[in-house]
């Protein structure tokens, strides 16, 4: 476990580099994480990378999700994440907490000076549509990638988020007219939530500029599959928040139900869980 002492330059730099090669050189899985806590456990699971998911961190700090944040409570947020771990970080900034590139900068400007060595930005203006235009979004960009060469990490991993699936607001050449825009503008990857039918990913893949990345869900391909047409990375939102909140609430009705609890057999042992904590 790391502390919150500032990362020094040298180790931001290597763990960009890392976080760039294991896309580069694979398929890198990422079980995204809602705190610190969440990044730990998945960081023991084997974990090489930590994906933050702005939902369940949202809900985390009792907000709801759909760019309800503001930009200081989610940058200390990723501080709390990266102090958690010895791994790469990249950070949900949904849609870089505010609708212009300058906005976007010190976004981006903030999450480096946490620790964070990726982004996730999100093309929609809000919830559901409608989304930036390709300029706008482009524009955006480009504000996200001179900050980050501006702070001394030009090896920041930008991933650009488009919704066009996500809201059925157009097809895949919607998506692949972005693709070409964002790459021009300096992304490093195309994230496309909402796109989960295997012969569309393929055609994307094998058409984009930037190396894709979808999400998983549960009922939906596997990473096997979603490998074979051409993914290289795969996260799943806000799926195991989601399983974790389920857990407590089940336990907890069982407690205030029946008044026994069994829901938590085979649960992580109080120590192995603290032990995270004290590395």
């Amino acid at each position: 476990m790391t502390t919150s002492t500032p990362l020094p330059p040298s180790t931001l730099r290597a763990r960009a580099e890392r976080l760039r090669a294991l896309v580069a050189d694979g398929v890198l899985v990422l079980p995204n994480a809602w705190d610190a806590g969440s990044a730990a456990v998945i960081a023991s699971a084997g974990a090489h990378a930590i994906a933050t998911t702005s939902g369940g961190l949202s809900w985390s700090l009792g907000r709801g999700d759909g760019q309800r944040l503001d930009r200081a409570t989610a940058v200390e947020a990723a501080r709390r994440v990266v102090a958690a771990v010895d791994l790469p970080v990249t950070v949900d900034a949904e849609g870089g907490y505010g609708p212009a590139p300058a906005d976007v900068a010190e976004t981006v400007r903030a999450l480096i000076g946490a620790g964070a060595v990726g982004v996730n930005l999100e093309d929609s203006t809000a919830v559901g549509g409608p989304l930036f235009t390709v300029a706008e979004q482009a524009e955006r960009l480009r504000a996200a990638r001179s900050a980050a060469e501006a702070a001394g990490l030009p090896e920041l991993l930008v991933n650009a988020r488009t919704d066009v699936f996500l809201f059925g607001l157009g097809g895949l050449d919607d998506v692949l007219v972005r693709a070409e825009a964002y790459a021009a503008a300096g992304a490093d990857g195309l994230f496309v939530p909402g796109l989960l039918d295997l012969d569309a990913l393929a055609a994307l893949c094998a058409r984009s500029p930037l190396p894709v990345n979808a999400m998983a869900v549960a009922g939906g391909p596997s990473v096997a599959e979603l490998a074979a047409a051409g993914v290289r990375r795969i996260s799943v939102g806000t799926a195991l928040t989601q399983l974790a909140y389920t857990a407590a609430r089940r336990a907890a009705a069982e407690l205030l139900g029946s008044g026994v609890l069994t829901e938590p057999a085979g649960a992580l042992g109080y120590g192995d869980v603290d032990a995270l904590f004290h590395g």
